[in-house]
């Protein structure tokens, strides 16, 4: 697993927003607002990734006020955003953890 914090600055969600928003009730500005969180991570590639082809990006959102995973997946080099939602407890945790070692 490795975590990196300066990719995934500018997803483009014109294909995923809507279905993101109203599956998991996150909206892209909740998701981008964990995305540029100083202190996210990005696990690169996400661990539930079949392909191998996304990354997972555990933010805070002031926005959303607690902690949101974002996948997303660069392609053609554009940065997609595939999906959003509230982290759970494993996610929290690597962010927590990663946040304790001072890592950004």
């Amino acid at each position: 697993m490795h975590y990196a914090c300066y990719v995934f600055d500018d997803l483009d969600w014109s294909h995923r927003g809507e279905y993101m928003e109203a599956k998991h009730g996150i909206s892209v500005a909740l998701a981008n607002d964990a995305v540029s969180d100083a202190n996210r991570v990005l696990v690169d590639p996400d661990y539930n990734s079949e392909s191998g082809r996304t990354v997972r990006i555990i933010g805070y959102s002031e926005l959303a006020a607690g902690i949101i995973t974002v996948i997303a997946m660069a392609d053609g080099g554009i940065d997609y955003g595939v999906n959003g939602w509230r982290s759970n407890e494993k996610d929290q945790r690597i962010y927590r953890e990663a946040k304790a070692d001072g890592q950004d």
